[in-house]
C-alpha cells in the first residue's frame, strides 16, 4: 500500500513542524546511547572473556555490518509504506535486540552479544534512514545541514551518557569482571524503545512524500531527479565518503579507552572510560557549534575545512605520545562533529523522487564502521594502539576529497559561495526574472492583434 500523498516540510504550520521535528529528534537519543555503550563494551568484554582487541571488534562488525545489509531494505520499505511505519519497524528491532542481551549475559555467551548487536544495528539502520531523511527534508534545503546537526547533537548527548554510566557500573569493583549490570542497562534500553514505539503509534506524524519533494524542486527549475538513480553522482560518491568517514570515526572511538589507558600518564580503565565520555561531550559541543556556523557557511566548504582538520589531528594522535596525544584526540572528536550530517545532506540534496532510496544508500555507508575497527585493532595488536590511529587517517582523507570535489563542482558551475544560500528561494527568483525577460522579448497580445489586423487588411487589398 503506497503512503498518502503527503506534503513538504515548508507547507507545515509552525506548530506541526515543531512537533514533528521534536518527535523525530527523540530517536537520535536512542541510537546515541546504544553507540556510546558499544565502544565501552569493547574494553569490558576484553576483560570478562579474555579476548584480544581484534576479537572484541566483532561487536562493531555486527553493529555496523547490519547497516550495510539492512539500510537499503529500510529505504525500499519506507518508499512503499512511509516514514512512520519505518520508524515502528526500527524501534521494534531495536527493542528486540536489547531484550536478548539478558540471556546472553545470563549464560555469558560472547556470540550471543554479537548476534543481539546485529539485531539492534538493523533497527538503528532503519531509524537512521527514517530520521535523517525526515529531518533533512523537513524545511528549507538551506538549513538542512544545520537541522540535522542539531538533531544529531542529541545523539551526542546520549553517546556521552553511555560511557559515563559504563564507567560507574561496568568497571567498578566486582563489576569489572561481571556481566550482571549489562543485563539491567540493556533492559532499560529495550524499555525506552517500547515507550517511543507507543508514542509514535498515537502521534500524528505528517508524511512527507517524494512526489511532493519532486514537485517543489521542479517548480524552481531543478530537474536533477529526472535522471536515473545511478546517475545521481552526488549521492553515489556521498555513499563512498560516508563509508570512509564512519569507518574512521568508529575506529577512533572503538580503541579510545585502550589508547587513553596506554599513554603512561596514570590513566586506568575506569578513568579512561570517563575521559572517553568527555571526548563524546566534546563531539556533542562541536555539533551544536556547527549548527551556528552552518547557518552562515556553505556546508561543502565547511566540510572541506573540518575534513582537513580531521586528517591533521588523526596523524598527530598516531605520532605524538603522552598528554599532547590525549589533547589531540579530544580535538579530533571536535572536528568529527559535523561530518556525518553534512555528508548526508549533501548526498541527498535535490534527489526528489529518489530521496528515500538515496537516504538508504547514504546510511548504508555506515557499514564502513564494520571493517575499519578490525583493521585498526589488528595493527594495534601488532604494534601499539597509538600507531593504529594511522588507519582512520585514510578514511578522513577520502571524505575530504569528496567535500573538496563538491566545492570544485560548484565553482565550475558558477554556483559556489562561501555563504550558505537557499536554493529554492534563489531558484524562484531566477525563474521569475527569466519569465520577466521572456515577457519583454515576446510581443504583447495587443501587438499580436494589430499584426493580425494588418495582415488581414493587406490580404483584403
Amino acid at each position: 500500500m503506497p503512503p498518502p500523498k503527503g506534503t513538504t516540510g515548508s507547507e507545515l504550520s509552525r506548530g506541526r513542524w515543531a512537533f514533528a521535528f521534536g518527535l523525530v529528534t527523540s530517536l537520535f537519543f536512542t541510537w546515541g546511547f546504544a553507540y556510546g555503550l558499544l565502544d565501552v563494551l569493547n574494553a569490558h568484554f576484553q576483560e570478562v572473556f579474555g579476548i584480544s582487541k581484534t576479537q572484541s571488534t566483532l561487536l562493531q562488525l555486527a553493529y555496523f555490518g547490519a547497516y550495510l545489509v539492512y539500510a537499503p531494505v529500510a529505504g525500499v520499505f519506507m518508499k512503499r509504506f512511509g516514514y512512520k511505519k519505518g520508524i515502528h519497524m526500527g524501534l521494534s528491532l531495536y527493542s528486540l535486540g536489547a531484550i536478548f542481551f539478558w540471556p546472553s549475559a545470563k549464560f555469558a555467551k560472547y556470540g550471543g552479544f554479537v548476534g543481539c548487536t546485529f539485531v539492534i544495528g538493523c533497527g538503528l539502520a532503519t531509524l537512521e534512514v527514517a530520521a535523517n531523511s525526515y529531518i533533512a527534508v523537513l524545511g528549507s534545503p538551506k538549513y538542512a545541514a544545520a537541522r540535522l546537526n542539531f538533531s544529531q547533537g542529541f545523539q551526542g548527548v546520549a553517546s556521552f551518557a553511555g560511557p559515563l554510566i559504563a564507567s560507574r557500573w561496568f568497571f567498578r569493583g566486582a563489576n569489572a569482571n561481571r556481566l550482571d549490570t549489562v543485563q539491567w542497562v540493556y533492559l532499560a534500553v529495550a524499555g525506552l524503545g517500547v515507550v517511543l514505539n507507543v508514542m509514535f503509534y498515537f502521534c500524528d506524524l505528517p508524511e512527507i512524500t517524494e512526489e511532493a519533494l519532486a514537485a517543489e524542486i521542479h517548480e524552481v527549475g531543478i530537474h536533477d531527479d529526472e535522471k536515473s538513480f545511478w546517475k545521481q553522482y552526488r549521492c553515489i560518491f556521498g555513499f563512498v565518503a560516508q563509508t570512509a568517514y564512519v569507518g574512521a570515526q568508529v575506529a577512533v572511538a572503538s580503541l579510545a579507552v585502550n589508547f587513553l589507558s596506554e599513554q603512561g600518564i596514570g590513566i586506568d580503565h575506569p578513568k579512561a572510560s570517563q575521559l572517553f565520555s568527555f571526548c563524546q561531550l566534546t563531539f556533542t559541543v562541536g555539533r551544536f557549534v556547527g549548527v551556528l556556523i552552518l547557518n552562515f557557511v556553505d556546508p561543502a566548504f565547511l566540510l572541506s575545512c573540518y575534513g582537513l582538520a580531521c586528517c591533521l589531528f588523526s596523524l598527530l594522535v598516531a605520532l605524538v605520545p603522552g598528554r599532547p596525544g590525549v589533547g589531540f584526540l579530544f580535538t579530533l572528536f571536535f572536528f568529527e562533529s559535523i561530518c556525518y550530517p553534512c555528508i548526508f545532506t549533501l548526498g541527498t540534496k535535490n534527489l526528489g523522487v529518489h530521496t528515500k532510496r538515496g537516504s538508504g544508500l547514504i546510511v548504508m555507508g555506515v557499514g564502513g564502521g564494520a571493517w575499519y575497527p578490525p583493521a585498526q585493532a589488528s595493527l594495534a595488536d601488532k604494534t601499539t594502539t597509538r600507531h593504529s590511529y594511522l588507519v582512520p587517517f585514510s578514511g578522513y582523507l577520502a571524505m575530504t576529497c569528496y567535500a573538496v570535489g563538491m566545492v570544485i563542482d560548484q565553482a565550475v558551475k558558477g554556483s559556489f559561495r562561501f555563504r550558505n544560500i537557499d536554493e529554492l528561494v534563489q531558484g524562484k527568483q531566477t525563474h521569475a526574472e527569466e519569465e520577466k525577460q521572456g515577457a519583454r522579448r515576446s510581443p504583447t497580445s495587443e501587438s499580436i492583434e494589430k499584426a493580425k489586423s494588418s495582415t488581414e487588411f493587406i490580404e483584403a487589398i
